[in-house]
């Protein structure tokens, strides 16, 4: 217990030590929020991978191939595939438009984007953002919690709490730029962990006999495609898209192609970042599969897969930096998320109090302060803990995909677009997602949320169009 606890301290007191460093660099609010867009390519891509894997990676996406198989892999294909696309249809244009018209957020961005007076796009975007923003922030405490709870049989509440603190000094001394540095140094750290796990348990599996028959022991098929039928077929396709979709709607993502501080880099910065992406993936993906063979009879919770490793094979040193990998991956996310959820109650909501323009050192502190208050909020949902880990990403993931996806696509690339449709877009997205999965349940429809969003919400937009005036400039 001490290796651990020594461990984890030195290992944060180094990042809290980097971070603080950056406390007196923050001059003004552009710097705090978007790092001054000067960002070099490596930055840019490993902040934009680092900050989207957060305990999902190392707790829930595993436990998703050890219940079901191999299958489960098509959710990791889908997000490498939606997340190339993304660098290549949304990076280059958002990074120019958005320096264009002065904008740090999407919501902003759409109000400029449309010349709208009346503050609706901006309020509504806004709003959706801080909502599924809070269930998602709520996700990561949740990891913190059963990692506390499950390892050092630390109390789910200290857990949090504790966690919470950790990312709160960080994003609220550093900002942008020390978060995306941060995003740097943990990527390769917890890629370098997400490796060796599955290269330990192959020297201790006995071979691929070992782990076929407990697959078949278990009910679990070792194939991508455990069959060519309707229903897995579907199954497959479903949880490939249902996931990789959210990738167009993502701000916390989508805001770190906004920093580059040269847009013709972001060619460079999204072959390392799919690198990087397809192998954290690929050793998940392992971890989860080759679970299977150690744990035949499953386990009370899937979740601790990766915990449950920790435990048998791994000395206390090498154990507890595996868990600062997953700490690590947690606090990127969380960071990246709490930053962009502050900046936009700064940018959308307290911009707009005052008749007066506000100073930048007072930008600077109402960022700061909302840091706290969003902070607050998800720690209260945490606490209350209303679903798994992976159930409650996949809910913020597709609100927030939901939200944004259509309507940044159909702005970037389209001209036929107007003022009216985008507040349908964002209205109907962020509906859809809220309570799609209450529908889903009712009805008993295996019909990923997004899939519904992006059909329902970009026929919305186009049909409102074809009614309303004459669409808006194009700025992408």
């Amino acid at each position: 217990m001490y290796i651990e606890v020594i461990t984890f301290i030195g290992y944060f007191t180094c990042l809290l030590t980097f971070t603080l460093l950056y406390n007196k660099a923050q001059t003004s609010n552009l710097d705090y929020v978007m790092g001054n867009r000067s960002l070099n390519f490596w930055l840019t891509a490993l902040s934009a991978h680092a900050s989207d894997m957060s305990s999902w990676l190392f707790l829930a996406y595993p436990a998703l191939l050890f219940t079901t198989g191999a299958k489960g892999a098509w959710a990791g294909i889908g997000l490498v595939f939606c997340m190339l696309l993304n660098w290549q249809f949304i990076a280059p244009k958002i990074r120019t438009v958005t320096e264009e018209l002065s904008t740090v957020t999407l919501s902003s961005y759409f109000e400029k984007r449309f010349q709208d007076r009346s503050g609706l796009l901006r309020k509504a975007s806004a709003l959706s953002s801080f909502i599924f923003y809070c269930i998602y922030i709520a996700a990561g405490l949740v990891g913190l919690g059963v990692l506390s709870e499950s390892l050092f049989s630390i109390n789910y509440f200290i857990g949090i709490s504790v966690g919470l603190s950790i990312v709160m000094i960080y994003v609220f001394m550093g900002g942008y730029k020390a978060i995306a540095w941060v995003d740097l140094i943990q990527g390769f750290f917890l890629l370098g962990v997400i490796l060796f796990i599955p290269s330990l348990l192959w020297m201790h599996m006995g071979g691929f006999k070992a782990l076929d028959a407990a697959a078949k022991m278990k009910g679990v098929s070792l194939s991508l495609l455990p069959s060519f039928t309707p229903a897995s077929l579907w199954s497959s396709f479903a949880l490939k898209f249902g996931w990789g979709l959210g990738y167009f709607g993502q701000p916390h993502i989508i805001t770190k192609f906004m920093g580059i501080k040269d847009v013709k880099e972001i060619a460079k910065s999204k072959y390392v970042g799919i690198s990087w992406q397809t192998l954290a993936l690929g050793g998940a993906s392992m971890i989860g599969i080759l679970g299977i063979a150690f744990f035949p009879a499953g386990l009370a919770d899937p979740e601790t897969l990766i915990l449950s490793v920790v435990k048998e094979f791994l000395s206390p040193f090498f154990g507890a930096l595996v868990l600062c990998a997953i700490l690590a991956a947690t606090t990127n996310v969380m960071a990246a998320q709490i930053l962009v959820v502050a900046t936009s109650i700064t940018e959308d909501f307290y911009k707009h109090l005052f008749s007066t323009p506000p100073t930048s050192k007072e930008e600077l502190r109402a960022s700061r302060t909302s840091v706290v208050v969003v902070s607050l909020l998800a720690f209260i949902i945490a606490f209350l803990k209303p679903s798994s880990i992976y159930q409650l990403v996949f809910y913020a993931w597709s609100g927030l995909g939901g939200t944004f996806g259509p309507l940044l696509l159909c702005c970037l690339h389209t001209k036929w677009i107007t003022r009216q449709a985008g507040l349908v877009g964002i209205i109907s997205g962020a509906f859809i997602g809220a309570f799609w999965p209450y529908f889903a349940k009712v009805w008993n429809w295996d019909i990923p949320a997004l899939f519904v969003v992006f059909i329902v919400s970009t026929l919305a937009m186009y049909i409102v169009s074809l009614y309303t005036k004459t669409p808006s400039k194009q700025t992408g």
